[in-house]
């Protein structure tokens, strides 16, 4: 691809997250994703003080539809996780606005299939926003039981489980890592203060080390045949809260999740689009 066509593929993506409607939505998406991130952090700590609640998406978004405009909020939810997720596609096809053409090409495949996951990952929010607002959500934790015993019927499905685990462990090895060095900020126009600094690199710590725990229960679930190990979020949380010293360890994930939300709404004000 030379140069000239890939500044005019960017300069597509850029032209489509300049647009004022989208890019609205898309900074809301990020509101709702901070949103989601502190109910899960409120639930974890709940848990570790005896009380009960999925500590995942799901559970996130029953909270919120039990409350007053929940449903509302939810529904607002579902267009900015939509909108978000067509963000993140036209990234992964057109390359993204804010890097014009200078990476290399594996950085640019890098980001594309990055794109492309965040993409997955914002259409995934979507559905179980759509579900709660409709009345008529699940929980996470269920479902992720349900596939991994029909995926464990057979030898490749059982091998299929334990990539997926180690692919969700490489993403969490990710966020720890874009959390420790600071990669974050590339990702924020201005010059982000010191707090703001802080919260990235706490937030994204503890998100990977949540994230990385879940790709190790799915792993376990596959290697012992016990598909009730792969409960996600909500399954590493309550494993997390069974260990010794496990109200303290569910206290400090909540808290560097709760911190993950915070980090969301200065994404949603200052993340590059």
């Amino acid at each position: 691809m030379t140069h000239t066509t890939h500044t005019g593929l960017s300069g597509t993506a850029g032209r489509v997250a300049r647009n004022s409607v989208f890019a609205r939505f898309a900074r809301a998406g990020y509101v709702m994703s901070g949103l989601v991130h502190l109910l899960i952090g409120y639930i974890a700590i709940r848990l570790a003080f005896g009380g009960g609640g999925n500590a995942d998406q799901s559970g996130a978004m029953a909270e919120l539809a039990d409350k007053p405009g929940g449903v509302f909020t939810l529904w607002v939810g579902v267009v900015a996780f939509v909108v978000m997720a067509l963000w993140r596609l036209a990234e992964a096809v057109f390359g993204s606005a804010s890097k014009p053409g200078a990476d290399s090409w594996k950085s640019q495949v890098f980001d594309r299939v990055k794109a492309l996951s965040l993409c997955a990952v914002y259409l995934a929010f979507a559905v179980t926003a759509f579900r709660f607002a409709r009345g008529s959500g699940q929980p996470s934790s269920s479902q992720s039981v349900g596939l991994t015993a029909r995926l464990m019927q057979n030898t490749a499905g059982t091998i299929a489980l334990v990539v997926g685990g180690l692919v969700i462990i490489a993403v969490g090895g990710y966020h720890v890592h874009k959390g420790a060095t600071q990669n974050f900020l590339d990702d924020l126009s201005g010059h982000p203060s010191a707090f703001v600094r802080r919260l990235g690199t706490v937030g994204y710590i503890a998100k990977g080390l949540a994230v990385a725990a879940v790709g190790v229960l799915v792993i376990l679930a596959a290697t012992e045949s016990d598909p009730n190990k792969s409960a996600g979020l909500d399954g590493a949380m309550k494993t997390l809260g069974a260990q010794p010293f496990g109200v303290a360890l569910l206290l400090v994930a909540g808290l560097g999740i709760i911190t993950y939300g915070l980090y969301s709404f200065v994404m949603a004000r200052s993340a590059k689009m």
